[in-house]
């Protein structure tokens, strides 16, 4: 299952404030959507870089160029997508430390939704991105490449299935 932000990082929000999420959102992704939601622009940014931080490496067996390329991104960045068990399904991204908002993005999307069930996956919204509230700090056009991720993670998972 997909990894627990650490505890440091929603100590931010302070205690009691919790904001609305869409129902559509598998609990960890909701999560994230609320750490981000009760900060600042400027603390936004700072945990966009800390989920840059944290993307996993991928498994020795998992090539880069064997994974499907987004081209949606503005920086180069591949995913994977394994479906095969519908009930967890399991989410793989490469993106270089030199694209940090890109690899925040992707890192975002596999705490929220590795492991979660596939029905759970594409049930969430495409642009889902606009709830994080990181239209104020980063470009429309990088947002695109969360949509563009999310989009080819929904088309892997109806290829599969």
């Amino acid at each position: 299952m997909g990894q627990s932000r650490p505890r440091a990082d929603r100590a931010r929000r302070g205690p009691g404030r919790r904001t609305v999420t869409p129902p559509e959102l598998p609990a960890p992704l909701a999560e994230i959507v609320e750490d981000f939601a009760a900060l600042s622009d400027t603390d936004k940014t700072t945990l966009l870089l800390e989920f840059a931080d944290e993307l996993p490496p991928l498994p020795a067996d998992l090539a880069p160029e064997a994974m499907e390329p987004v081209p949606e991104c503005q920086s180069p960045i591949f995913l994977s997508v394994d479906a095969s068990d519908p009930a967890a399904v399991r989410l793989y991204f490469s993106a270089p430390r030199e694209a940090p908002t890109t690899r925040g993005f992707a890192a975002i999307l596999h705490q929220g939704l590795d492991g979660q069930p596939a029905a759970a996956i594409t049930a969430v919204p495409v642009d889902f991105g606009h709830e994080l509230g990181l239209a104020t700090v980063v470009s429309p056009l990088r947002l695109r490449g969360l949509a563009g991720m999310l989009t080819r993670i929904k088309a892997a998972i109806a290829r599969s299935g």
